[in-house]
């Protein structure tokens, strides 16, 4: 019989709670990976030791070990390198469940570098189809302010969402950007669209992250692919064609803190012409609460030196009950909440 510490079961846990989020945002080929590997990895292989030993919180809120370690057998299937694991990935039908824990038991078992490679630093995605609703937002703001924009980002990962105006966009009965490019989004959209007749103007585009993806390393890009889970072919597909149109709009993503960034790259003095904006998505709970307050407290400073010439607009789509993207603009500091939408962008309720 199983004899289960206290940091495995911890871990078990975390498998099985990651495996209830992919079931309700419809991916249940991942859930039953995670599934079965809470039943049945043990410490016989270093791979196995290296997960139920985790001693930090393995949770999906927290260090989330389980999307660490799928996002390495998703690697591994992708590469081709275990043709007995890409065999049961999508798009093949959904395997038995004892050969999929035989297979997923060999492939740790053979691959304990790989999937070390993975527990060493958190999951790190770039959900490119955010920029169907952030969009929505960079209009307003140019038909609001009638001025070109500076944006700033915040947890950029690979900076995709920093080139959205290269984008093209099926909002509701509306169509926004250039026919020709890579990657086109259409969320399912309720509510009135934005402003589509505006002139969209970007001067420059920079973020910043912890820990930054390089588009220009092929071992980066297989990666930042690897953690959208196998079954997910759109999100897959999306990924792709905006890493292809990425590597032709140039964008700089510094590594760094981000309330030390948005202190040093925002400075309070206006700038006239133009409207800076700082936005973010999907980020501002990952944050210590040290740096949200830093970060607030520099944008209300900039803020009141803000003119109706030299405005700035803080835009951000964060997580609520659905998650809300909200717009406040200086200099009047007036707060707009524009949109619900799904976190990953596949539906949007326009509220402005």
């Amino acid at each position: 019989m199983r004899q289960d510490s206290r940091d495995s079961q911890a871990v078990r846990s975390a498998f099985l709670s990651q495996a209830d989020y992919c079931r309700r945002l419809g991916s249940p080929f991942t859930a039953c990976v995670c599934e079965t590997l809470a039943a049945v990895l043990d410490t016989s292989t270093a791979a196995g030791r290296a997960i139920l030993g985790w001693t930090g919180d393995p949770s999906p809120l927290a260090d989330n070990v389980p999307l660490r370690v799928v996002g390495a057998l998703n690697a591994l299937a992708r590469l081709q390198g275990t043709p007995y694991l890409s065999a049961l990935y999508p798009p093949h039908p959904m395997p038995d469940t004892a050969e999929l824990a035989r297979t997923l038991l060999r492939a740790l078992h053979e691959h304990p570098e790989r999937v070390g490679e993975f527990l060493s630093s958190p999951p790190q995605t770039n959900e490119v189809g955010r920029s169907a609703v952030l969009i929505g937002g960079f209009l307003t703001l140019s038909r609001r302010t009638a001025l070109p924009l500076h944006l700033y980002e915040i947890g950029s990962s690979a900076g995709l969402n920093l080139r959205a105006d290269r984008y093209r966009y099926g909002l509701g009965e509306g169509v926004w950007g250039a026919p020709d490019a890579p990657l086109h989004l259409a969320p399912d959209w309720k509510g009135p669209p934005p402003p589509l007749n505006t002139v969209l103007t970007v001067l420059s585009r920079r973020g910043c992250d912890a820990n930054p993806v390089d588009l220009q390393d092929p071992t980066a890009r297989e990666r930042l692919i690897a953690y959208v889970w196998a079954d997910q072919a759109e999100r897959i597909a999306r990924l792709e064609a905006a890493i292809a149109s990425a590597l032709s709009v140039p964008a700089t993503v510094d590594r760094a803190e981000a309330a030390d960034w948005v202190e040093k790259m925002i400075d309070v003095a206006p700038v006239a012409g133009c409207t800076r904006v700082l936005f973010h998505s999907v980020v501002w709970s990952y944050l210590a609460e040290d740096s949200k307050t830093r970060i607030r407290a520099h944008l209300s400073r900039v803020g009141a030196a803000a003119r109706s010439d030299a405005p700035l607009a803080w835009l951000r789509f964060e997580i609520a009950d659905p998650p809300e993207l909200r717009l406040t603009l200086w200099p009047s500091g007036e707060e707009t909440l524009l949109a619900r939408a799904h976190p990953h962008g596949t539906w949007v309720h326009w509220l402005a």
